[in-house]
């Protein structure tokens, strides 16, 4: 609860992968043990060990697990001001890289990063992409040509798509999170929300004009 105040127990969140993979199928599920936060209490150690457990119990019910450290921004530096957060080098990472790299390997996982410049191929981790073409053609049966989002940053690998989310509209209070501005504002949000609502917060007045989006087919063929 020291980052993650309003998440759900780990293992009520273990769970709920696992039957979710049952349902829709291991390759559709993905494992983020993210991001790599390191203090006095969260060091290296602590992270292999809670790394090796959720591999073990997550092992058999998905292919991969993306990892990335910490991005701090002035939102997250200002809610991690109670916390020593302790930076984080390139010997670290490269630790961290080589443990967890053994560990999935144990466990039949990949391991990629999110959003990262550091070169980890040498412990067989790549770059990943959250927006994965070519696993959206895999799960869809159809070839997909998309180009980069060239909205991201430069490290990262995502590919174009419509993002359906919203700032300062989830109430799990994580310290680590650049999502949310802070916690009143997040609050006058969620007091916003109106489940027959078409918009994630807040209702429509009537009076918006709307705007139909050009959205163009990325299918080239059937996928083998």
């Amino acid at each position: 609860r020291t980052l993650e105040k309003n998440v759900p127990g780990k293992e009520y969140l273990i769970d709920t992968f696992i039957k979710l993979s049952l349902k829709i199928g291991r390759d559709r599920v993905i494992w983020r043990y993210d991001p790599i936060v390191l203090t006095d209490r969260f060091t290296k150690e602590y992270h292999c060990k809670c790394f090796e457990y959720l591999a073990e119990k997550l092992g058999p019910y998905t292919d991969k697990c993306v990892i990335s450290f910490l991005d701090l921004y002035r939102k997250t530096e200002r809610n991690l001001r109670s916390i020593n957060v302790l930076p984080i080098g390139k010997n670290d990472m490269f630790q961290l890289a080589e443990k967890f790299s053994k560990i999935a390997f144990r466990y039949d996982l990949t391991v990629e990063t999110c959003s990262e410049d550091i070169d980890l191929s040498r412990f067989n981790i790549s770059h990943g992409r959250c927006i994965d073409d070519k696993l959206i053609s895999h799960i869809v049966g159809q070839k997909l040509s998309v180009e980069k989002d060239p909205n991201q940053r430069k490290a990262c690998g995502c590919v174009k798509s419509i993002d359906i989310g919203a700032y300062n509209s989830c109430g799990h209070n994580c310290l680590y999170c650049y999502a949310n501005s802070s916690g009143d504002i997040v609050e006058r949000s969620l007091s916003m929300h109106d489940e027959n609502s078409p918009l994630l917060v807040g209702r429509l007045c009537g009076d918006e004009k709307i705007i139909d989006r050009d959205v163009k087919s990325y299918k080239t063929g059937f996928y083998f």
